[in-house]
């Protein structure tokens, strides 16, 4: 009799411990299986973002030297914005401006991975208004107008540059898609706490 108890405790030991495995098995799936697929995730964004083609009629330029931080700059508006290069210690917030963005200060935001729109002075408000309307709340994306732009609009991120003539193109909202956040050589730092105060 006593050897049959002794028989039926070490069997119930035995499923208490293989049901105590299962549970350790279970949790881990648990845990590593949704890690995993988060990896996967980001591996195959990463991956689909760097081999898609560049945005029709883009101007890439060498990638410019990160870090050249130089508070003496005063970059003078020409018939277009700079692409990358050296600039000031400190970048511009971003968002919506009515009057110009100095080149030394956005490009430090594009170093950051914002997107600067700028356009024409004389660009219509209708025009005006539907850019603004693409960049309010948005983050990482600078808009304002532009002395001597000879573009109607323009659109630059770090070494990537775009001439445009209507802010109705398809390729304003592919461009934004497409480098937003991710072309400087510190894409995804801050932008804001810097200079400048948005209007939106």
């Amino acid at each position: 009799m006593s050897k049959a108890v002794t028989k039926n405790r070490k069997s119930k030991r035995e499923i208490r411990r293989e049901q105590m495995e299962r549970k350790k098995r279970l949790r881990a799936l648990q845990i590593w299986v949704p890690i995993t697929v988060i990896v996967l995730a980001l591996a195959a964004l990463l991956i689909f973002r760097a081999t898609r083609p560049e945005v029709e009629g883009v101007t890439t330029v060498d990638a410019a030297i990160a870090n050249q931080h130089d508070d003496t700059l005063d970059i003078p508006f020409g018939s277009i914005p700079p692409l990358g290069g050296p600039h000031a210690a400190i970048w511009q917030n971003c968002g919506i401006y009515d009057t110009p963005v100095s080149g030394q200060f956005a490009i430090h935001s594009m170093e950051h991975g914002a997107v600067w729109i700028t356009y024409n002075p004389d660009l219509p408000a209708d025009q005006i208004a539907s850019l603004q309307d693409m960049v309010r709340g948005e983050g990482s994306m600078i808009l304002n107008p532009y002395p001597n732009q000879t573009s109607p609009i323009v659109m630059t991120v770090w070494d990537r540059q775009l001439e445009l003539d209507s802010a109705d193109d398809a390729r304003v909202a592919e461009f934004i898609s497409r480098y937003k956040g991710n072309r400087g050589p510190e894409a995804g730092a801050r932008c804001s706490g810097g200079v400048g105060t948005p209007i939106g």
